[in-house]
């Protein structure tokens, strides 16, 4: 496969009380980011709505604060028909994706806390990492939306969180993109750990430099740093882009 590579840092991270959980055996599950408002009805996703990704009859209120539950989530992406949304128009940190064209990967990248399982319960330790969660291989791309769509054009993407915003006030239709994923798009069984090791080896900074390691920071830092921005990551037409690509894809097919 090949197109360039996006990355996308999604979910709870080091700033939120909670973080979505990776198990002993590589096992996890996708805790988004709470919304900037509540919404109710149909359109509003509650914290207590999240079902496991391996048992969809399980809800997630066992990694999630009891006061969290009746609030909304921001669930995006989302793998069930494989959208993801952002406003690339005026989020500084988005921008980049207005690059992004048909064919090509959005990578998404999230901080996962480690439980283990003692007797039958499972314990949080203060370990952390980051990890590839899944791609959208990109099909189709709905670009500024400004005003609400045709049923036809609705269908594809209404599931995204910028849609389901929309659908409750006008105003919210605020020149959002959303990107749709092809058939080719995942949601990994397991997380695929994003190491020093595996940075070092595809990824340099914005200006072609390698990564900064060090400096009083831990490697989760460093590599949280690089990413907080999304921007293309690997590009094929690259002169070493088509090594850095195989790299990654060999990388994922370890895990």
């Amino acid at each position: 496969m090949s197109g360039k590579i996006y990355v996308v840092n999604v979910g709870t991270n080091a700033s939120h009380l909670f973080c979505s959980p990776i198990f002993e055996d590589g096992t996890f599950e996708f805790i988004p980011i709470p919304e900037d408002r509540q919404i109710e009805g149909a359109h509003g996703v509650q914290y207590r709505d999240l079902r496991s990704f391996y048992s969809p009859t399980e809800d997630l209120s066992e990694f999630i604060p009891d006061r969290f539950l009746d609030v909304t989530t921001h669930n995006d992406p989302e793998f069930d028909s494989f959208t993801y949304g952002d406003n690339c128009d005026v989020n500084a940190r988005a921008r980049a994706l207005r690059g992004v064209e048909r064919g090509d990967f959005l990578f998404f990248l999230a901080r996962l806390q480690n439980y283990r399982k003692e007797l039958a319960e499972l314990t949080p330790l203060t370990e952390f990492g980051f990890y590839f969660v899944g791609f959208i291989h990109v099909d189709r791309i709905y670009r500024s939306v400004t005003d609400p769509l045709s049923t036809l054009d609705l269908e594809p993407i209404n599931l995204n969180a910028h849609v389901r915003r929309a659908m409750t006030d006008d105003s919210l239709w605020d020149s959002f993109w959303v990107f749709c994923g092809s058939s080719w798009s995942r949601r990994f069984k397991k997380a695929v750990p994003v190491t020093r090791e595996l940075c070092e080896k595809i990824f340099t900074s914005a200006d072609g430099s390698p990564w900064r390691w060090g400096g009083g920071r831990t490697d989760l830092q460093v590599i949280g740093s690089y990413t907080r921005t999304c921007r293309c990551a690997i590009d094929p037409s690259a002169p070493d882009g088509l090594e850095r690509e195989s790299v990654l894809w060999d990388w994922i097919d370890r895990f």
